[in-house]
């Protein structure tokens, strides 16, 4: 789905966290990356930069790199071409990359960029064939950064694809297509019950982790979410706060799992609000909370 608000222009300040993120109200001078610096609670572990690249439109790339470290990883890099400006403006070296999915604007660049870095560990979902991935992984598997402290478990969650996979490390998760900020992917190879169950092992880690999804579509996702639950005054906050961030050509990712839980109807299947919604739009009652994620799912392939 297109979104369809303008262009993201990027920013190369770091973002104090003691701002809430993404509220802040910050100005750009220049067109280089954005940079959020997340803040690890604990003083041993490392506290990861995760700078979001633009390609295409409306996608993301996600550059992680340990505050004083000259290596970074890449998530889901579909175009080679911001990636390798990146490393070349900050004068950076790549460290691994890390692929959700199979869809091509999330491998499109990884070709080329291991073209410039034949050795670049490159990790992907094992139930996917992707050219390229040299470390296959799958849920429960711990990943490490080469040269860096960091490391990610892996979670599958199947449902946009059959082996989507998700990285969670730092307080961060990148989850590529599964959920996004108030919506989530299409079904384009999964089933209902599949991406219910991965929105529902989302939806229990811990309530602060950020959520770092691959795509700019919190306007739209918003306007739908309204037809859902036009009552829920979190919401509201929600879409106040994203027209202001757009108005300032900010991205409007990440969100917090806390605010996802608090206003986006496919992981608030088991909310009564969304229920009666639902069994409205289906015209029919008594509906389980997969039935529930079915049929706002449908619902939404179709909204206008």
């Amino acid at each position: 789905m297109p979104c369809k608000t303008r262009p993201i222009r990027q920013d190369h300040r770091e973002i104090d966290k003691s701002k809430k993120w993404p509220n802040s109200r910050q100005k750009t001078t220049d067109n280089k990356p954005m940079t959020l610096i997340h803040e690890n609670p604990s003083q041993a572990s490392p506290m990861p930069r995760i700078t979001p690249i633009p390609s295409f439109g409306d996608n993301y790339i996600w550059q992680i790199r340990e505050s004083d470290s000259r290596l970074a990883a890449f998530v889901d890099p579909g175009d080679a071409t911001p990636v390798l400006s990146a490393l070349e403006h900050q004068g950076i070296t790549p460290a691994a990359i890390l692929v959700t999915h199979h869809h091509g604007d999330h491998v499109g660049g990884i070709g080329k960029i291991k073209a410039h870095y034949p050795d670049i560990p490159i990790f992907g979902p094992a139930r996917e064939a992707i050219p390229g991935v040299t470390h296959p992984v799958g849920e429960s598997e711990t990943i490490h950064i080469p040269g860096t402290r960091l490391s990610f478990q892996v979670l599958d969650v199947p449902g946009h694809t059959r082996g989507h996979v998700a990285y969670y490390g730092h307080g961060a998760l990148f989850c590529g297509d599964t959920v996004f900020s108030v919506g989530c992917g299409r079904l384009f190879e999964g089933t209902p019950t599949e991406m219910h169950g991965s929105l529902q092992k989302i939806a229990a880690l811990p309530p602060e982790t950020l959520l770092y999804c691959a795509h700019e579509y919190t306007l739209d996702n918003i306007r739908f979410a309204k037809r859902v639950e036009p009552g829920n005054p979190d919401l509201a906050r929600r879409e106040r706060e994203a027209f202001a961030r757009v108005d300032e050509d900010l991205p409007t990712v990440p969100s917090t799992l806390a605010e996802e839980l608090a206003t986006n109807p496919f992981l608030r299947c088991a909310a009564p609000q969304v229920i009666r919604a639902a069994e409205h739009h289906a015209a029919r009652k008594s509906m389980n909370p997969v039935e529930v994620f079915a049929t706002i799912r449908r619902w939404k392939d179709t909204f206008g």
